[in-house]
């Protein structure tokens, strides 16, 4: 994942071409004419010179002093970046990454002076997701066991959660809770000594445990079993509403609000936690699964080494900045992030253009 982190730019003349010696990686994105064109109709053709990859480390103590000065006059690589013709074509929009501490050379062929524009750009998060640092080695054998389980199961099978479902506990319906047991040989045989009326009564509706009972006890003077009626299909589906409506709010746990922060970030607390809040300038260690709307998992640390980073000081999106300040250790937090948030027009590795970005977020300590 790369990071844009300030604007850069030079500018070009004809004549001799212009050096560029970076002191950190640079992203091309624009070139463009000036405001004053001293060829108004001329074609002007910008060229960008650098050396191969690795022609530096060719080089052996072994060779010869001639050998060396050839090498120190290694040839230049020539590409074209663009062209431009006033009222035609007076900019172009460039994807070309300058490394740092590489020296390249711009030549200007044409009479029109050009303007590059540019970001300076971080590229070590492609090393290490998705914005982290690696200190803190006393964590490297960190235990997921504290973690909480909407974590440590796998991820494209985690729901966010909504409204109207549980954060941590599942449900069971009742009837999926029951477990079937086999038939010992004694059930079996005390159904085949039940009268006639009993399996008729059966078939029109299920008995429960208690109105067995209740029919064994039940003689006629000739013997017989009396026939008990059994609950209607309306009581039975209202006995068993009550029961699931009782089970609900038992289990149910309450849960959070959802807050609007600064910038439109929206937070939801599934589980508050304990000791200090979070405030910028902390250090705070993280687990989190990040998705998009479509709930497609794009990055996340649910195991191994935790996530660390200084809060408020630009070193994750400013979503994250706004939306982990006030948390407490142990706390579980949901962040709705939009765009302008988050990375907005720029599209990033499984990120598209103005995505909004929803995180699920622990905070395992502040330090």
């Amino acid at each position: 994942m790369v990071v844009s982190v300030a604007l850069w730019s030079q500018v070009a003349a004809p004549g001799e071409p212009s050096v560029i010696s970076p002191a950190g990686d640079i992203r091309i994105t624009n070139i463009a004419l000036g405001d004053q064109l001293a060829d108004e109709s001329g074609r002007t053709t910008v060229k960008l010179h650098y050396r191969r990859p690795g022609a530096d480390d060719e080089e052996s103590d072994e060779e010869s002093d001639e050998e060396e000065k050839e090498n120190d006059n290694t040839e230049l690589l020539t590409t074209v970046l663009c062209s431009l013709t006033p009222g035609k074509v007076e900019q172009s929009t460039v994807d070309v990454v300058l490394n740092e501490d590489e020296e390249y050379l711009i030549e200007i062929v044409g009479k029109n002076t050009v303007y590059l524009t540019g970001n300076y750009i971080d590229q070590a998060f492609d090393q290490e997701p998705p914005y982290g640092d690696d200190d803190m080695s006393d964590e490297e054998d960190y235990d997921l066991d504290e973690v909480s389980s909407d974590v440590e199961i796998d991820p494209a099978e985690m729901e966010i959660p909504s409204d109207d479902e549980d954060r941590f506990e599942e449900i069971q319906d009742e009837e999926e809770a029951q477990t079937t047991k086999p038939e010992s040989k004694a059930d079996s045989k005390k159904r085949a000594r039940e009268s006639d009326a009993m399996e008729t009564e059966e078939k029109e509706g299920k008995l429960s445990k208690t109105e067995k009972k209740k029919l064994k006890k039940l003689k006629a003077a000739n013997g017989e079993a009396v026939p008990v009626e059994s609950p209607s299909k309306t009581e039975k589906a209202e006995e068993k509403k009550d029961k699931q409506e009782k089970k609900k709010d038992k289990s149910e746990k309450p849960k959070g609000e959802t807050k609007t922060l600064s910038g439109g970030v929206k937070v939801i607390d599934h589980k508050v936690g304990s000791g200090p809040q979070a405030k910028a300038g902390d250090r705070v260690s993280m687990r989190y699964i990040g998705k998009l709307e479509n709930g497609k998992v794009f990055d996340q640390n649910t195991k191994g080494k935790p996530f660390h980073f200084r809060l408020g000081k630009g070193e994750v999106i400013k979503g994250w900045d706004i939306g982990i300040v006030g948390m407490h250790p142990g706390g579980e937090r949901l962040l709705t992030i939009p765009p302008a948030m988050a990375y907005g027009k720029k599209a990033q590795p499984g990120i598209p253009a103005n995505s909004t970005l929803i995180f699920e977020v622990k905070l395992l300590s502040i330090n």
